[in-house]
């Protein structure tokens, strides 16, 4: 059975194109998100089209960015359909991983995203090793500067105030603070 999906990302967008498409490919259902991104994947539509889909369906969809922004996201989906037994088209694309060229050649296209991610990965560190070796520190500034936890840590010492007493003063979470005199005990 072929199970067709449509998304549009906001409500003023037609699906017609789309649907029209999926029904003359033989698609016997359409499942369809208007007004929904295709960066997340919690959509009713698509949630809806993969709990209806059983082994030796073909989901189909019109163009491979309907399915989902990122190429991740989209081999990852379509991975998750080859181990339920569930093929994938896209008809703009040409892909049917139905056929063994289809599979190599969404093999091929997984494999650069892969290749993709470890550069930027790999470029990611180097220039986080860069910047420690010119003494840059990474990461968000403290939220509790030095003198206020030496303020704090006085006042806990005192014994006349909690902890909840002294978070509240400096308008910060108890498990901020406790972080802050961690690092500072650490530091000291």
């Amino acid at each position: 059975m072929l199970i067709g999906y449509a998304r549009v990302s906001t409500k003023d967008q037609n699906l017609d194109p789309q649907t029209d498409a999926l029904k003359a490919a033989g698609c016997e259902k359409i499942f369809d998100d208007i007004g929904k991104s295709g960066a997340k994947m919690e959509r009713p539509g698509i949630n809806a089209a993969l709990s209806h889909l059983r082994g030796g369906d073909v989901l189909v969809v019109w163009k491979l960015d309907r399915l989902g922004r990122t190429i991740r996201g989209v081999i990852e989906l379509v991975d998750g359909l080859r181990k339920r037994s569930v093929g994938f088209r896209s008809l703009t694309e040409g892909f049917d991983t139905t056929i063994h060229s289809g599979r190599l050649l969404f093999h091929i296209i997984g494999a650069l995203a892969e290749m993709e991610r470890e550069i930027i990965s790999e470029r990611t560190h180097a220039g986080l090793a860069a910047a420690r070796a010119r003494g840059r520190k990474g990461g968000r500034k403290p939220k509790v500067d030095t003198l206020r936890v030496l303020g704090a840590k006085a006042m806990l010492d005192s014994g006349k105030h909690s902890v909840s007493d002294v978070a509240a003063e400096l308008k910060i979470s108890r498990a901020t603070l406790y972080r802050s005199l961690a690092r500072a005990q650490a530091a000291a």
